[in-house]
């Protein structure tokens, strides 16, 4: 049975930049939340917030990568370090538990997948792989959002199945 990597705000963890978790059910739709029920009933689920795991409190000022692949938050603070050893981190439960897949929360600076804030804290978003996201990628795993759960299913079906997609 393959495991899947799952940001632990998306499980109730208040983890988020600002203290609180992403409820996906409300968030998203309940049928990725009935997905994450199932995920975790089945025992699939390895949880991470790569921020923290990266040594940065919660709650903890916003933070945006930057176009020079810096993390900085909105005091001006370099934190690119702590997002850097969370992405270590949860490269290496991935290689533990053989994961490959997971599913991350899109635009964060650490798991948008396809989306990331640009960098001046103007709440604009642009094309991007925060840094756990392009680290995964970068190491053969499929990294999706809460907005792709669907596919992300899928995926985890078929390589259940002895099939790659």
């Amino acid at each position: 049975m393959e495991k899947v990597l799952v940001s632990a705000c998306f499980l109730g963890n208040p983890v988020r930049y600002n203290g609180t978790d992403l409820n996906v059910a409300e968030k998203v739709d309940t049928q990725a939340q009935a997905i994450l029920d199932t995920w975790a009933k089945e025992g699939r689920i390895v949880s991470i917030c790569p921020e923290v795991s990266g040594g940065l409190p919660t709650p903890r000022p916003p933070a945006e990568l930057q176009l020079d692949g810096r993390v900085v938050d909105d005091t001006g603070e370099d934190v690119s370090s702590e997002f850097l050893k969370g992405a270590e981190n949860a490269l290496a439960l991935c290689e533990r538990f053989n994961i490959k897949v997971a599913v991350l929360t899109e635009s964060s600076p650490s798991c948008g997948s396809t989306l990331v804030y640009d960098g001046h804290f103007s709440n604009t978003k642009i094309p991007g792989q925060g840094i756990t996201a392009k680290l995964l990628s970068e190491h053969g795993i499929k990294v999706f959002s809460q907005f792709s759960l669907e596919e992300a299913k899928a995926l985890i079906e078929a390589l259940d199945a002895g099939r790659e997609m």
